[in-house]
């Protein structure tokens, strides 16, 4: 039976940090359980990443505690009860028991309690509101392990006061039911979303970028997006047209070519078809400037590779260097028109694996010693002869060499009058 499940057989339980965070604040009166997403993860099989404790001990007590045995403690977010205290180098967020008394978007004000039935129901999703004592025991005030067995994900309580006291819960609605749902999205949270969508123009970019970026690398991606796209929260979020196809073959690509799903790269087919999406979308949520190379790399005339040979493609790798040659192609490929199990597309993605582009083999000083002077010529002349070499498909012998070099400095004294 559900009820009867147990995880006392957990190493990282049993043993190492977590086990002495738990034996820590396990004592003097206090109790404490490992909450939220490892517990979910736990009893679905999966990677436990994050571990979250929730205690009975208010937090000068949990800071108390840390000082005594020589353990760092870090007052992250000591105004709403939680402290993180680092063991051999790994955090876990220690957070007292409360309850929202008032609530403001995502602020509120918290009463701390020792009631652990309440602090599991202001919690978002019943399967994020399960506990587990260092003894193995899971405690479930809110139908959890039901959700967990169902791959069903439910807000706890009424779901429109769940979104109304965090936007946020709006995302991370269809985030975790990507990541670890299954089947249809719940009706009444799906309807609570739509009606709570004006919410979203509240929230920091920074917050909506990490959740769409953990989003669109769920295993369930493609749908959900797909329902948020339907619902009108896509083009909230984005800004603009959101390409659901084109993001769906990205996905698909992926797993043809067995590549390791990228956010950047997804968010890229979905959001991105000129550099000027680009723009637009690093704007909205606040990307890192690597982010936002790499999208306006994969929106830049993309079009150009479909239908491409072997010795342009070559020519793009050689320009673009392998991680962008890869993300410009797949997307080409993501938006083509034409079958995704088109053989010259895997022949042109995984060209990287098959050949090396060599290094452009003429110098300046190639250039001096046939009279081109130092300065802004010298440069003009090399970005010439680079054109003509790649043209010629990268030849390294000598005699095209000598020949490349002679022609390249003939053209550029006559088109110069020199």
């Amino acid at each position: 039976m559900i009820a009867a499940r147990s995880l006392r057989d957990a190493s990282w339980l049993t043993s190492g940090p977590a086990a002495r965070v738990l034996a820590l604040l396990n004592a003097g009166g206090e109790e404490a359980r490992i909450v939220g997403g490892a517990v979910r993860n736990a009893l679905m099989d999966l990677p436990v990443g994050e571990i979250d404790i929730a205690t009975t001990a208010l937090p000068d007590e949990v800071v108390r505690r840390a000082k005594l045995n020589h353990i760092k403690s870090v007052p992250t977010g000591i105004e709403h009860g939680t402290v993180t205290l680092v063991i051999d180098g790994q955090p876990f967020e220690v957070t007292t028991l409360r309850e929202d008394v008032e609530t403001y978007g995502r602020k509120a004000k918290v009463a701390f309690g020792r009631d652990w039935a309440r602090d599991a129901m202001r919690r978002d999703f019943t399967v994020n509101g399960l506990s587990l004592s260092p003894d193995g025991k899971i405690h479930d005030e809110v139908g959890g392990l039901a959700d967990i067995d169902a791959r069903r994900v439910r807000f706890i309580g009424e779901a429109y006061q769940r979104i109304a006291e965090d936007y946020l819960r709006i995302l991370r609605f269809f985030r975790i039911h990507a990541a670890y749902g299954e089947g249809k999205l719940d009706a009444a949270g799906y309807a609570a979303c739509i009606a709570g969508r004006d919410g979203l123009a509240g929230l920091s970019a920074e917050r909506i970028r990490v959740e769409m970026l953990k989003l669109v690398v769920a295993k369930g991606a493609a749908p959900a997006l797909v329902a948020m796209d339907d619902a009108g929260l896509l083009l909230r979020l984005t800004g603009g047209v959101n390409y659901r196809g084109a993001v769906a073959r990205m996905i698909a690509l992926e797993g043809k070519l067995g590549v390791e799903a990228d956010a950047v790269r997804r968010l890229g087919a979905l959001t991105v078809a000129v550099t000027e999406d680009a723009k637009r979308v690093s704007q909205r949520l606040r990307l890192s400037n690597a982010e936002t190379k790499r999208l306006d790399s994969m929106g830049h005339r993309w079009w150009r590779l479909v239908g491409m040979d072997t010795d342009v493609a070559r020519r793009r790798l050689y320009r673009l260097g392998e991680a962008r040659y890869r993300d410009r192609i797949m997307m080409a490929w993501a938006r083509s028109p034409r079958s995704a199990d088109q053989p010259v597309w895997t022949e042109h993605v995984t060209l990287p694996d098959r050949w090396t582009a060599p290094a452009f083999p003429l110098k300046a000083s190639d250039f001096v010693s046939r009279g081109i002077a130092e300065g802004p010529a010298l440069g003009h002349v090399l970005g010439l002869a680079e054109d003509g070499w790649l043209a010629e498909n990268f030849p390294m012998d000598a005699a095209s060499l000598k020949t490349l070099a002679d022609e390249t400095v003939a053209r550029f004294k006559r088109d110069h009058r020199l």
